[in-house]
């Protein structure tokens, strides 16, 4: 077998339908792009996404307002000045601080705040904090730990 003996098998192979070339041909006059309009010219058209000079979509949807976010983490969320409260060396979670009456309704995992001041050592056990938060939490002599 040599490379010239290679070719594709029977019937696999369709011929191009060729368009708009008389209307004996079945696709004629035409070419099946149907009377007037922009999509029966030649050229490309128009780019995905256009909308004939109407603002598209794609432009329009940060506009809305309440657009909802996709993949949203809700989280419960409390500031160190709420902790300072507690009493040192504490472990402080989610059960615990609703517990103690300072969250009443949680609505996810806990994440705390940097807001305020805190100089009771705690240890601390959240699904998330913010870098202020952490470093004032370790600045007090208490601990981080991420759930």
């Amino acid at each position: 077998m040599r490379l010239n003996d290679v070719k594709p098998q029977k019937g696999s192979k369709k011929r191009k339908k060729r368009v708009g070339r008389g209307i004996s041909a079945g696709q004629g006059a035409s070419a099946g792009l149907g009377m007037r309009g922009q999509k029966s010219r030649s050229g490309s058209g128009t780019r995905p996404g256009f909308e004939g000079g109407q603002q598209p979509l794609y432009r329009r949807l940060p506009k809305l307002k309440g657009f909802p976010v996709v993949n949203r983490k809700n989280y419960t969320t409390i500031n160190v000045e709420k902790l300072a409260s507690l009493p040192a060396n504490t472990e402080v979670t989610l059960t615990s601080l609703e517990a103690a009456g300072i969250i009443t309704g949680a609505k996810g995992p806990l994440k705390i705040l940097g807001n305020g001041e805190l100089s009771v050592p705690l240890n601390v056990k959240a699904a998330a904090f913010t870098g202020t938060a952490r470093s004032k939490i370790e600045a007090a002599g208490g601990s981080c730990e991420v759930l």
